[in-house]
């Protein structure tokens, strides 16, 4: 199965990531979403949000927009 890298913003003004198992960029965002409590989330950066959003990035580490999940 691949593995794709996803990004999730829990905390104010931080952002983390995770390496995801799953059949495709879709799957891994929803994944991390609604069952990433026991993914290594690793510091990522930081940025100003408002809500938890979660979403799949590319090899290039930009997000594909069509696979977030929550607000942001």
């Amino acid at each position: 199965m691949p593995k794709f890298t996803v990004l999730s913003r829990v905390d104010a003004y931080v952002d983390y990531v995770a390496e995801v198992e799953a059949d495709d960029a879709d799957a891994a965002a929803m994944f991390a979403y609604y069952d990433g409590s026991g993914l290594k989330w690793e510091p990522y950066g930081t940025v100003e949000f408002d809500a938890r959003r979660v979403v799949t990035l590319d090899k290039n580490g930009d997000e594909i927009e069509e696979t977030a999940c929550g607000k942001g």
